[in-house]
């Protein structure tokens, strides 16, 4: 038990020493430009750096109050459990694009609302944080417009479009973008890519997979 304690001690000193080299090697590099001290330096990039998480952390906040002063809630009326809200608050609190910072405080919040119809569950976090806006946005369009279980959304139009029936003309795959964003929905079990004849696997057509409809409902859903 002490041996294991001790390894514990050894690899935080480890990542402590390099995080202080890290903000050593970028205090250099700034006061080059400052004609200053390396302590100034230093002191400039570990300011900026919690100037910037303290203002992600701030723009999350606001976020948050006003989904649930939306809702006509005070506070949360649901508690979260903290195995789910501590990964949460800390990959919400570094994103630092205010779109999908936002679809991390509607999964905060309808985890903390009884009413909101869904069961937030730890795997979303970690789903969440392998995703782009991007991906979000393409998600969102599949979810949204897909109805009927027997469809498959075709994909040549997304982002903007999900088209439910198969184009009669000009059939194509979609962007490159996209194509990009569909390999790691599929990779991430949020949809299902179509089979052509060959067994191979096409983008032209996605299904939807169960944890993808629970995704999408858990970072879009409204109360009940």
């Amino acid at each position: 038990m002490i041996d294991e304690e001790a390894k514990a001690t050894k690899e935080i000193a480890k990542t402590t020493g390099k995080v202080v080299d890290a903000a050593r090697e970028c205090g250099k590099f700034i006061s080059k430009f400052i004609a200053g001290p390396l302590e100034q330096g230093m002191g400039i990039f570990e300011d900026k750096l919690k100037y910037m998480r303290w203002e992600r952390q701030l723009s999350f906040m606001e976020k948050a109050n006003k989904i649930l002063t939306d809702r006509g809630l005070k506070v949360p009326n649901r508690t979260v459990p903290m195995k789910i809200a501590i990964p949460l608050f800390q990959a919400a609190t570094v994103e630092d694009d205010d779109d999908l910072q936002s679809v991390w405080a509607n999964l905060l919040v309808n985890a903390a609302d009884k009413e909101s119809g869904v069961e937030v569950t730890r795997n979303f976090v970690s789903i969440l944080q392998d995703m782009s806006f991007v991906e979000v946005q393409i998600l969102e369009k599949i979810y949204s417009t897909k109805k009927n279980p027997e469809d498959v959304i075709w994909t040549q139009d997304l982002p903007e479009i999900a088209l439910t029936e198969m184009p009669n003309e000009n059939l194509s795959g979609p962007k490159e973008e996209v194509a990009l964003a569909l390999s790691n929905l599929s990779r991430l079990g949020l949809l299902d890519l179509g089979i052509l004849c060959s067994g191979a696997r096409a983008m032209h057509a996605v299904d939807d997979t169960v944890l993808g409809r629970k995704l999408y409902e858990a970072c879009t859903a409204k109360r009940k």
